[in-house]
């Protein structure tokens, strides 16, 4: 499958979402590149927040959903004891109406998680695909990776990059395959790509073979030299660290030049990202299942709390730094969401809640009840209809002769006719309306 990280995601749902995102992250960079703060570290942060608070409403919604949830669970719990032990389906049915019930009483629906869940997930998909291809969606970053890209690609279609051998030949396999086998844009696209990806050790190398010291954006030097500090190197340093680079890559790099400072911080992004993974998944609210079924759901739930900050702090190992900051400022804005939520859902009376949604609960099984009223009077219009059509007469007002009659015909009608079928109906509407 071929990967052209730079041409924006065109994938159902998550593409159009990445769009937009992508919109508001070119807007933010715009504007801190305007008061001379052109930092991509600066604008992952301020994007963070941003989604974050766009996405409060839902957040808002899961939190009271799950606070509710734990307060309902004794409740449904006690229903599903109540059942144990009998399968037939009344029962089934029996309980089933039970739990609605209580669902109804707390205002909560059994799939309301479920749906929240499945706004957000292509909302984080594609906030994840605009961070992790910058490029693509913020058009001075990526104008400044295209002048390179032009100067390879027209030098010698970027044959050394195709036939390099250690980290630059597994960043070309990963994000270039389409160098060689693209045209034109599709190439550069690519190459972009690939540049966006490459530390800045290769990425010297790089330089040095085409000769790229010279290339200029708007005026300014895209790779640094011995006096002056390309653009790349000012959009990606944050806090003294290249967040193009992988801490893997600061910390060996940092460790031979003795650099402690830049070996802290590399170090300091994967711990920082598992702690505060940590930390923002104690602040949710977690289930309270005593019974023996859910105990084992519980557990793994557990386990999964445990070993995700583990993989994160592995991943933010790995990737580049800025992948890792923008876990960390997701877990870090996350909290203090969580913390402030959390305090005004403790100020809520759940009673007052309970009381407000019985009411609103009435109502709808009323309007239920109204409906209901509505189809049987038309079962009723079409029963009628049905038995006159078959000779029979359902009028109250009869004569005894006629109903006698009624009943014989009824009596001698064909199993499986009109007739029979008419019959059954009207002897059920008149049991049901004694």
């Amino acid at each position: 499958m071929k990967v052209i990280l730079l041409t924006k995601d065109d994938t159902f749902i998550i593409g159009w979402v990445a769009r937009l995102l992508g919109l508001i992250m070119e807007g933010i960079f715009n504007v801190i590149d305007f008061i001379g703060i052109p930092n991509i570290g600066l604008a992952i942060i301020l994007f963070t927040i941003v989604v974050n608070l766009l996405l409060l409403p839902l957040t808002i919604k899961q939190q009271k959903f799950s606070k509710l949830s734990n307060k309902m669970q004794p409740e449904i719990q006690a229903i599903q004891a109540k059942y144990k032990n009998k399968k037939d389906n009344e029962s089934a049915m029996a309980q089933n109406q039970e739990i609605q019930a209580v669902y109804a009483k707390y205002g909560v629906s059994a799939s309301g998680s479920c749906v929240q869940l499945l706004i957000q997930m292509p909302i984080l998909l594609a906030l994840y695909r605009v961070i992790y291809a910058i490029p693509a969606y913020v058009g001075k970053i990526g104008d400044t990776f295209r002048i390179l890209a032009d100067k390879i690609m027209s030098t010698d279609g970027a044959a050394f990059l195709l036939n390099a051998e250690d980290t630059i030949k597994n960043t070309v396999s990963m994000y270039g395959r389409s160098i060689a086998e693209g045209t034109g844009e599709t190439a550069v696209n690519s190459l972009i790509d690939v540049l966006n990806k490459l530390s800045t050790s290769d990425l010297a190398l790089v330089s040095e073979h085409y000769n790229l010291a010279d290339l200029t954006y708007n005026g300014h030097l895209i790779l640094s030299n011995e006096t002056t500090r390309g653009l790349l190197d000012i959009y990606n340093n944050f806090l003294g660290l290249n967040i193009a680079n992988s801490p893997q890559h600061i910390i060996s790099g940092a460790y031979s030049d003795k650099a402690w400072g830049l070996l802290i911080g590399a170090i300091m992004i994967p711990v920082l990202s598992a702690v505060t993974q940590l930390i923002s998944i104690k602040l949710m609210p977690q289930p309270e299942n005593k019974n023996s079924e859910n105990n084992s759901m519980a557990s793994s739930m557990k386990m999964m709390n445990m070993v995700m900050p583990v993989f994160s702090a592995w991943f933010c190992f790995t990737l580049p730094s800025g992948m890792g900051l923008y876990w960390i400022a997701s877990a870090v804005v996350r909290t203090i969401l969580m913390i402030i939520i959390n305090k005004q859902l403790d100020k809520m009376s759940f009673d007052d809640i309970i009381k407000k949604n019985s009411v609103k609960s009435a109502k709808k099984l009323e309007k239920i009840h109204k409906q209901q009223e509505i189809l049987n009077t038309y079962a009723n219009m079409n029963t009628k209809s049905i038995a006159g059509k078959a000779g029979l007469s359902t009028d109250n007002n009869s004569s005894g002769d006629s109903k006698t009659t009624n009943a014989d015909n009824g009596s001698k009608a064909k199993s499986g006719s009109i007739a029979s079928k008419a019959n059954l109906v009207k002897e059920f509407n008149e049991k049901n309306n004694k």
